[in-house]
């Protein structure tokens, strides 16, 4: 029965990335952006959303400004993905109908009132910009300027708004190449003061022809972070990161393999020299390193999650490596993260139940609920409060009630229910831990040992080089996800992840031998924590970005930044600790089977 699950298992997962490649891998996507067009058709145009230039989270609907609002505002439908991005798109005011060049066309005029002013003001004041998007097109630009020229004092800064938009479309034979809007630097209405203005907002549009092919034309959006300085550094982290694996791995295979050895050849003249003889170093605690660990719920409950989101993040780069998420392929990432991890749950499950009936559990069934709750627990209490933040704000970021249900229902038919057949499947399987020794009824006392040798300080010596490893590249991710930079280069970022697990297996394995040969037989919890510790690092490195790297500010901005990479950091822990565990396990059966254990 748990064969067969499995590969049912490996079959929906097979199932779901095909899917997936099917829905977003293809350049053209079908809700408009493939169609062809004939002179003067109308190409659709949606605005999306406004917000200050520093706060990528901080976004709220373009029409929350006074702009001039068409006479049917009409809404987009959505993907789940687009709502979780924070996209609300709707009908612009501009109409810009195929190959047909317009010159100052008036949108509307407009009297903004002393409020609207004010409104506007405001707005440019924290550096607005807008973004809409034409036959799936994606444009910027910002609302307005400050003149602080020559003005030390901020209460003599001259605030204009921008009111004349400049279109410039390239077509190739019947279909959209390229967009760019540019705004007039002499068309300024000064918002300064709060008093009553007038405003002729206009816009001009001018059609080129171009030679780029269509399924080319979201290439630009990817050049900036394949432009030769950029790969220089993304190259040099990874030669910086591959020096760091050569030192470990030779410093692991001269040194660990050179201690094992003697320990292997000094065991085995011990045994023949005298049996009474006692014995010392990592095989004295022979009887002991196989106990089961505290909390033996807790730890199977934090594999099956760390294992789950393994397989998420593989199935990802999976996805990423095959050009699914092209630039700005609309919430492409969040829905194959809801769905990809809904449908791993399963594994989380065998995985957690299967250990923790190794480990000698009977009470699979709380197990299963913590293992459920381990890692989605700390995300929902955390998504309740960012979202109810959103909400005060009026921000985009607020998920309507409509994708809570939607998520709700996923949780709920999808997620739990595989969780529970893959328990159920790995409670059935009936394996037995492989412990190559029999373990004593009473446990060795452990020795007093020096203060370096304790849980935190080992701790950071673990997380320190892997981190190392990895944080050169982190500046680039956090700049795509918490800025307005593109990262596509997903071949390096996924050496860089392997890398990652190759560095934190071989930290993990040193430092559970120097406990072992330390007498220090409680080993299970240590590796696990000294595996995740380069998520604390990570942490670490978010607070540097933001205060060193970043002008993020404000309550929502600040919240949802360490809010949410607390999650992210805490499923590295997970992640990175599961990866840890397992190959210390490998390494204490190995060296413990290579020597004659009574």
């Amino acid at each position: 029965m748990c064969t067969k699950f499995v590969k049912e298992m490996e079959k929906m997962a097979l199932y779901v990335v095909v899917l997936l490649i099917i829905c977003y891998a293809s350049p053209a996507r079908s809700d408009g952006s493939d169609h062809k067009y004939k002179s003067g058709d109308q190409v659709p145009l949606y605005a999306n959303k406004v917000g200050p230039f520093h706060n990528p989270s901080e976004t709220y609907r373009f029409f929350d400004l006074p702009f001039c609002t068409p006479d049917h505002v009409k809404e987009k439908k959505e993907a789940l993905g687009e709502v979780l991005n924070g996209d609300r798109l709707v009908s612009a005011p501009y109409k810009l109908d195929f190959l047909y060049d317009k010159d100052s066309e008036i949108v509307c005029k407009k009297k903004l009132s002393k409020e609207e002013v004010s409104q506007f003001r405001s707005a440019v004041a924290k550096d607005y910009y807008f973004q809409m998007y034409y036959d799936d097109l994606p444009i910027w630009g910002f609302l307005g300027k400050v003149d602080k020229e020559g003005k030390s004092d901020p209460s003599e800064y001259k605030y204009y708004l921008f009111k004349h938009l400049h279109f410039e479309i390239f077509y190739n034979d019947d279909r959209v190449i390229e967009i760019n809007a540019r705004t007039d630097p002499n068309a300024l209405v000064d918002i300064t003061e709060d008093k009553e203005v007038d405003v002729d907002f206009m816009y001009s549009v001018k059609w080129k022809e171009t030679k780029t092919p269509f399924d080319k034309r979201m290439e630009k959006y990817s050049q900036s972070s394949s432009l030769p300085h950029h790969l220089e550094i993304h190259w040099f982290s990874i030669i910086n990161s591959c020096v760091t694996v050569l030192l470990l791995t030779g410093f692991l295979a001269t040194i660990l393999m050179r201690v094992l050895k003697n320990d292997f050849v000094k065991y085995a003249h011990d045994e023949e020299a005298a049996d009474d003889q006692e014995e010392t170093g990592w095989k004295y605690i022979h009887g002991d390193v196989f106990r089961y660990p505290s909390h033996k719920s807790l730890m199977a409950a934090a594999l099956g999650s760390g294992t789950q989101l393994f397989t998420l993040t593989i199935f990802i780069f999976l996805l990423s490596l095959v050009g699914v998420f092209y630039p700005y392929n609309r919430g492409a990432l969040f829905t194959a993260l809801v769905v990809i991890y809904a449908l791993t749950s399963g594994i989380a499950g065998y995985t957690a139940a299967s250990f923790y009936c190794q480990l000698e559990g009977t009470n699979w069934v709380r197990n299963l609920i913590l293992t459920g709750a381990l890692f989605c627990g700390p995300l929902f209490l955390t998504f309740c409060f960012l979202n109810s933040v959103a909400i005060a704000y009026s921000a985009t970021a607020a998920l309507p009630f409509g994708t809570i249900v939607v998520i709700f229902l996923i949780w709920a038919l999808v997620t739990s229910p595989l969780l529970v057949l893959g328990g159920i499947a790995g409670k059935n399987s009936r394996a037995e831990f492989q412990a190559p020794c029999r373990t004593t009824k009473y446990p060795r006392e452990i020795p007093p040992l020096p203060w370096y040798r304790g849980t935190l300080p080992q701790m950071a010596m673990a997380g320190f080089l892997p981190f190392s490893a990895i944080y050169i590249e982190l500046y680039y991710i956090f700049a795509s996800v918490w800025g307005h930079r593109i990262y596509t280069i997903y071949s390096i970022l996924f050496i860089v992840f392997i890398i990652l697990i190759i560095v934190t297996a071989f930290i993990t394995v040193a430092l559970t031998y120097f406990q072992l040969a330390a007498e220090d037989h409680e080993w299970w919890w240590r590796a696990f924590l000294c595996g995740g510790s380069t998520g604390l690092f990570i942490y670490g490195y978010c607070l540097y970005y933001y205060y060193a790297r970043s002008d993020m500010s404000g309550f929502m901005q600040t919240s949802f930044f360490f809010g949410y990479m607390a999650c992210i950091c805490y499923g590295f822990f997970l992640m990175l600790g599961t990866v840890g565990f397992r190959a210390a396990l490998f390494f204490v059966r190995h060296i413990y089977r290579s020597i004659k254990c009574e």
